[in-house]
């Protein structure tokens, strides 16, 4: 790690810029790129060449984070200087989108004057309102889900439908370098948000051919997808020394969270995957350039965070955010020039889940606090079992818990946990991945059949738009009709389970149906049916 020492030329210089025009600001944003999947942190097999001159010509930031292991969370923190708890978009938006009362970087900086687009993946929210162009960005090009092919992409141009020819990551690249081309002269927010190398695994001959001498297809495919990403963070470095914008332009390189867990991804040293709070899943390449103003090239070992990408810019561009909400982010210049000592600072995770409280399916809330070098973190295979410490100092691999041992810090990390978690509210979306088709009402009635079809087996409801329903649960409905002729079956008193996926290892039972009321089944997971529930059906009951 180099020292950063600030002396009086240092100085002067700093003081300079405030009297100059503010910086443009531009946002590079990987998909799913793992921390090991760039040269500058081991890539063994592929280069980035241009990846790494950012890192050579700026600061890499070894102990960079982002706010959440996946997705959409992780850009409504980085866009908004805010943990995405506070205002509930702990998950995948299935409904909305990042709520409207929520400044992003867009807006903060257009009382200055500058100029935003936003190219690449949104996936802040597809309805109209929730648009790029709605929430503060000048121009938008790209698309609004999750994820997109990469050739012939369907995409949007601010809010029309276009379909894309070239490959989608090159055209990402020709979008980003014609905005700053055509915004030259004035001070632009550019937020280059590439999909790459994100699933579906695809990439062109010409770049396949670059990476020849990777054996296995997979890596192949994935390492020619990131060769794509770097030449194109190399043109847009080019763009800017073209219009002789280097030193007037700071820029921030990151991954949203850190690779899948897949053959073909690397996340050394660290261990962990996306979606999990384990280092895998929340440290990512983190890079920032300001030549002029920034030293370089610097290693920079103490904690950032992708939530200090609004207070940095912010405070360049000479904008001071507003006063109604809380930020939680840092603005890291006087820190990465020396001039100030980084204050001890404690980060937070939380993915919440319903766990046992929540329908069957539903995940147990994983959580990770870090201050200093130690880390206590409740990861995905713990399920609801008790925080490990590690001190990431000498264990950056998470290899060996301390919990034991140092009861104290865990003690004090759980303290601040519950502090920062006090501040939050309830997500507005709470998942539900399980998917339990079809469900049988397996009785007396159809000879205790698990394979019985309708009416025993549920219909599954739907909304009519198609998206998971808000609460998290699965629906489902039916119409039996007891009759003495012409019936499903026969009044009377009845046996039965409730089965799902054809199984008896997911059943419920155990209980006397209210017929006028609701009723709550206990789930089972057993071999065999039972126990079994009873209900008393009426002549002409349905």
């Amino acid at each position: 790690m180099f020292l950063v020492v600030c002396t009086l030329p240092a100085t002067t210089t700093l003081q300079a810029q405030s009297a100059s025009p503010p910086p443009n600001i531009i946002v590079i944003l990987a998909d799913d790129l793992g921390y090991g999947d760039v040269s500058f942190n081991g890539c063994p097999d592929y280069l980035t060449p241009n990846i790494d001159a950012l890192a050579s010509n700026g600061v890499r930031c070894s102990s960079g984070y982002v706010t959440h292991p996946f997705c959409s969370p992780s850009r409504a923190a980085l866009l908004t200087g805010r943990y995405q708890q506070r205002f509930g978009h702990e998950n995948q938006p299935y409904d909305g989108g990042l709520p409207l009362g929520e400044l992003l970087l867009a807006q903060i900086l257009k009382p200055a004057g500058y100029v935003s687009g936003a190219i690449g993946k949104w996936h802040l929210g597809a309805l109209s309102a929730y648009r790029p162009v709605q929430r503060g960005f000048d121009e938008f090009y790209g698309f609004l889900g999750v994820q997109s092919e990469y050739f012939n992409a369907p995409l949007f141009r601010n809010n029309t439908p276009v379909t894309e020819p070239e490959y989608l990551t090159d055209a990402l690249t020709r979008e980003a370098v014609s905005f700053i081309n055509r915004h030259a002269t004035q001070p632009f927010f550019l937020y280059l948000a590439y999909n790459a190398p994100h699933a579906p695994y695809e990439a062109p001959q010409s770049y396949l051919d670059r990476v020849a001498s990777i054996s296995d297809p997979d890596r192949r495919t994935y390492a020619a997808m990131v060769t794509a990403l770097d030449d194109g963070v190399g043109k847009v470095v080019q763009a800017l020394g073209a219009n002789n914008l280097t030193d007037k332009t700071l820029v921030f390189f990151l991954s949203d969270n850190g690779a899948p867990d897949t053959t073909f991804t690397r996340n050394v040293p660290l261990r962990g995957w996306k979606f999990d709070t384990l280092e895998g899943g929340i440290r990512v390449p983190f890079v920032i350039q300001w030549t002029g103003h920034l030293p370089a090239p610097v290693v920079y070992g103490e904690p950032t965070s992708s939530l200090d990408i609004v207070a940095t810019a912010a405070s360049a561009a000479g904008v001071s955010l507003t006063a109604d909400r809380s930020y939680d982010g840092l603005d890291l210049v006087p820190y990465l020039t020396g001039q100030q000592v980084i204050p001890q600072r404690a980060l937070f995770w939380r993915w919440f889940g319903l766990g046992a409280t929540g329908p069957r399916g539903s995940l147990d809330t994983i959580y990770a606090a870090r201050q200093g070098s130690l880390k206590l973190v409740r990861y995905r295979a713990l399920g609801a079992g008790d925080p490990q410490l590690y001190d990431l100092r000498n264990d950056v691999g998470e290899t060996q818990d301390l919990s034991l041992s140092r009861p104290a810090d865990v003690q004090s990390l759980k303290t601040l946990y519950s502090k920062w978690e006090a501040e939050l509210i309830a997500p507005l979306w709470v998942p539900n991945d399980w998917r339990p088709s079809p469900i049988v009402l397996v009785g007396d009635w159809n000879g205790f059949n698990k394979d019985a079809a309708a009416p025993w087996a549920l219909t599954t409801l739907t909304p009519l738009d198609g998206k998971p329903l808000p609460d998290g649960y699965n629906w489902f409905k039916t119409t039996v009709k007891a009759a003495a002729s012409g019936g499903n079956t026969i009044p009377g008193m009845h046996s039965f389970a409730v089965t799902a996926n054809r199984t008896y290892s997911n059943q419920w039972g155990g209980v006397t149906i209210n017929v006028d009321g609701i009723t709550t089944i206990p789930s089972y997971s057993v071999t065999s049916l039972g126990p079994y529930n009873s209900i008393d059906m009426y002549e002409g009951f349905y």
